[in-house]
């Protein structure tokens, strides 16, 4: 798999989540991008890292102001996400729906050409639970922006460490780690093989406009990349 070639730039949102943690590791690791830019409402410590990116402070509430943060991307990695329990009913649709989508078109017009989203396995724009609802949504309203290419993975639950506390998730967890050792590409994936599937997408978008991986996808597609510093694959 070749690096994106030349003075390839790309962003992230939502580099401080999960997802988007280990993303940052991949980017950096593989060298993917010449320009890596971390939009986010504050800046991030990375150690050693820090002197490899660009950071850009944007306040999401007034997000039309700080159009230059999204000026000059060939591709935009999205891993921005809340939840009902943090931010509210509100809240999460503003963060998830709205923001999302405000940061695409921003995106589109800074000149992006390749959109990759995070959503959630289950995502129905008519679904009655809300969390799915909202990315359906918010999976339509990115797709109808007009990307050259659009990726939208559709992970089950991540399998991770997380370091802010989510007590139910992390007994669902402990009891999907355990299924998944059945049953691999059912129920879960770890949190690097997602990281990975974003990568290879941005490095190989294929054809067609849009393109949806659902849970198996991100797998195999995650298991086909190298692990850095391993060249075992995953």
């Amino acid at each position: 798999m070749a690096a994106a070639g030349g003075g390839s730039s790309c962003f992230v949102l939502g580099a401080s989540g999960e997802t988007g943690r280990v993303l940052l590791r991949e980017l950096l690791a593989r060298r993917a991008f010449a320009r890596v830019t971390l939009i986010g409402r504050r800046r991030l410590s990375l150690g050693e890292a820090e002197a490899a990116v660009e950071q850009a402070v944007v306040d999401f509430e007034r997000l039309g102001e700080h159009a230059a943060a999204f000026q000059g991307h060939d591709v935009g990695f999205c891993c921005l996400g809340t939840t009902r329990a943090k931010a509210g009913a509100d809240g999460f649709v503003r963060v998830d729906r709205d923001y999302v989508a405000q940061a695409a078109e921003l995106a589109r017009a800074g000149g992006c050409k390749h959109f990759i989203l995070q959503s959630s396995r289950g995502a129905n724009a008519q679904s009655r639970f809300l969390y799915l609802r909202v990315k359906g949504e918010v999976e339509n309203l990115v797709q109808a922006v007009g990307f050259d290419h659009c990726t939208i993975l559709r992970p089950a639950v991540l399998l991770c460490r997380r370091q802010e506390s989510r007590p139910m998730e992390w007994i669902a967890q402990q009891f999907l780690g355990a299924v998944a050792r059945l049953f691999p590409t059912a129920y879960s994936v770890p949190v690097e093989m997602v990281a990975r599937a974003m990568v290879a997408c941005a490095l190989q978008p294929g054809e067609g406009k849009v393109k949806v991986l659902e849970n198996r996808a991100i797998h195999e597609l995650g298991k086909a990349v190298p692990q850095q510093g391993t060249g075992q694959q995953g």
